[in-house]
């Protein structure tokens, strides 16, 4: 059961807060936490956001943002993928473990705002994330066996104790987007996004751990191929949320930059720790 304890960031207590079962002291503060932070957010990424007349506009927008991040990878993609040490790379192992130790727990408070078919598509990317009801295919599984074989405990305390506030941050986005988001637009902006983007986010991890001669490295190889299935399924989704209704495109595309923006900051913050780690 994890605890706030005193002198805790704002980020890493609504991370406990966002599992835990709360009384309604803490549950407010919950909710001022996240409307200090993330509501602005998405506000000042909504007023930037193109007023799209169709959604084939929105994808081909999509298509073209996933394009130029492919394109221009960051020197960390490089440095994780090319030079990282071995105890660098488990820096990054142990900053992203507040995510990958949950993997996808955050994301199922959707279901219930969605319509049938939307809740249909998403439904069928988290029966993936969770190994397809195979223990040893979930992947929060795949990542205890990865942090396993790296010799570092798999008791996610161990890492809430000392992940830095953005990658917190990155949970945390995904249960606002999931459970308090005004609006089920901006989570399925945020997951078409991802589930894409991983495609290629997920290479460098990929191959500093075939580099460094890691076995257990299926938590990152795994979404290299199955998330392309999936990226479609949340294009799906989408389409099936205006058969119901008129989907508001603004706030899709407003999960899509937001998500971007929260990745690449876990993304910086995890690989500038690493670098200081000794080679």
């Amino acid at each position: 059961m994890l605890e706030v304890r005193p002198g805790d960031s704002v980020q890493k207590r609504l991370y406990v807060y966002n599992r835990s079962v709360l009384t309604p002291e803490r549950y407010a503060e919950l909710c001022e936490i996240e409307r200090d932070w993330v509501v602005p957010l998405a506000a000042e990424h909504e007023e930037r956001a193109p007023r799209f007349g169709f959604r084939i506009e929105l994808i081909d927008a999509l298509h073209d943002l996933l394009g130029k991040e492919q394109a221009n990878p960051s020197g960390d993609e490089r440095f994780l993928a090319e030079e990282a040490t071995l105890d660098q790379f488990k820096t990054v192992v142990t900053e992203f473990a507040v995510d990958g130790l949950v993997e996808s727990q955050s994301h199922i408070g959707i279901l219930r705002r969605l319509p049938s078919k939307a809740r249909m598509a998403v439904l069928r990317v988290l029966i993936d994330e969770f190994g397809c009801g195979n223990d040893d295919m979930e992947h929060s599984r795949l990542y205890r066996d990865l942090v396993t074989e790296l010799g570092m405990p798999a008791d996610l305390q161990h890492y809430v104790d000392r992940a830095g506030d953005a990658s917190f941050a990155y949970v945390n986005l995904f249960h606002w987007l999931a459970d308090r988001a005004p609006a089920p637009e901006y989570f399925l902006g945020a997951y078409a996004y991802f589930e894409a983007s991983v495609l290629y986010a997920f290479k460098p991890f990929a191959a500093a751990a075939k580099r460094l001669g890691i076995s257990n490295d299926r938590y990152y190889t795994e979404h290299l191929y199955i998330d392309s299935f999936h990226s479609k399924q949340m294009q799906t989704a989408i389409r099936a949320l205006g058969e119901h209704r008129e989907v508001d495109l603004a706030k899709v595309w407003t999960g899509v930059t937001l998500t971007s923006a929260v990745i690449a900051e876990a993304t910086e913050a995890a690989v500038g720790r690493a670098r200081k780690v000794p080679a």
